[in-house]
């Protein structure tokens, strides 16, 4: 049986959503009503028949991780004296699994190195077709920006414009590859890249990165409890047939 309502309690990840492939997760469920145990279900819980209905008290430590456990999780709460009887669902959190892919390549152009009020790319550049593209800033809580890809010699690629730039856009870098057809499984992030901003004292304003012009979806299933990182989500259209001229051409500023 279940209840509905407002009962639901929220699901979150420590120490992130995000879990390199092969390592843990701490699933932590919570409640303000005092609930004595809980209950996780995965959405496609038949790929890993052994989380279906997992019961727990607060947290579950999950893996080593494989790509199967990416996807999308709920967890309800229960009392003692009614233990057949559970809340409405939490918000959905969404588990991502990194390193299902080789990393991409990660370059700034012309430098690392930017002079404020300059502009710089970054390009992000796989030999696999890749039809989303990830940047993450490390340390960084904003939303998600979507923007089209590239093909690119055969591979794909995403070109980031930012700029001008402030010291508020300076720090390290990484990004990551994803499909459509598993658009929650990515690449090994690519190495660091350290962009540094010169020419303009400190300052301390929550500037936003991103322009408001860029489509921004958060990460999480609506309704998800933001992490403690965010990550820059750029989903692009699928490549081959609904690839065009236009689509080659656009960049996303920010």
């Amino acid at each position: 049986a279940q209840v509905g309502g407002q009962d639901k309690p929220s699901l979150s990840a420590w120490p992130s959503p995000v879990v390199p492939q092969g390592q843990h997760v701490n699933l932590w469920c919570h409640s303000h009503l005092g609930f004595d145990t809980f209950r996780l279900d995965k959405d496609d819980g038949a790929h890993i028949p052994e989380l279906q209905g997992i019961i727990f008290q607060n947290t579950f430590l999950m893996g080593p991780v494989t790509p199967e456990y990416a996807g999308i999780y709920r967890c309800h709460g229960s009392y003692r004296h009614s233990p057949s009887v559970w809340s409405a669902p939490s918000d959905p959190l969404v588990i991502v699994v990194t390193g299902v892919y080789r990393k991409p390549s990660f370059l700034a152009q012309p430098s690392p190195l930017v002079q404020s009020g300059q502009n710089v790319t970054l390009q992000c550049c796989s030999e696999i077709v890749f039809d989303s593209f990830i940047l993450h800033r490390e340390g960084v809580m904003e939303s998600p920006l979507h923007l089209v890809g590239q093909l690119h010699d055969g591979g794909s690629q995403a070109t980031f414009l930012m700029g001008p730039v402030t010291t508020a856009h300076a720090g390290t870098y990484r990004c990551f590859g994803s499909t459509n057809y598993s658009s929650y499984e990515w690449s090994t992030p690519s190495d660091p890249l350290n962009i540094t901003i010169t020419g303009e004292s400190f300052q301390t304003c929550p500037c936003p990165l991103w322009d408001a012009d860029g489509m921004f979806q958060d990460l999480e299933a609506p309704g998800g409890d933001e992490g403690d990182i965010h990550w820059f989500l750029m989903k692009r259209d699928r490549l081959g047939d609904n690839y065009t001229k236009r689509d080659s051409e656009r960049r996303e500023t920010i």
